[in-house]
């Protein structure tokens, strides 16, 4: 395997987890904004069904779901990470690499 292939695989890898990892901190940020206004549109809701008392429970739902999504970008937001430091590790490993290498012929 050559160095210069590991330090671009490397390099791609990062880069790819740096590009996942914004993106899941945008899916995350843009899914508790929607949260916050379902929250608002709720409490609305219960403050207009006690000045008027009619059953409705419909907008619980949704929150749920959001809930969801917002668990799922977490978590891939963390494999992210992970896959972010497994490169960083292989950079450095290469480098070491490389150092031991310029170390042995000179």
């Amino acid at each position: 395997m050559q160095i210069q292939s590991a330090f671009s695989a490397g390099m791609q890898g990062l880069q790819r987890a740096s590009n996942a990892i914004s993106e899941e901190t945008l899916n995350i940020n843009r899914q508790t904004t929607q949260s916050r206004q379902q929250d608002q549109q709720v409490a609305a809701a219960a403050a207009q069904q006690t000045a008027n008392p009619t059953p409705t429970n419909a907008a619980a739902e949704p929150n749920r779901a959001a809930g969801t999504d917002t668990t799922q970008s977490l978590v891939r937001l963390e494999q992210q990470e992970l896959l972010a430091q497994a490169n960083v590790r292989s950079l450095r490993t290469a480098d070491e690499m490389l150092g031991n290498i310029i170390d042995i012929r000179v």
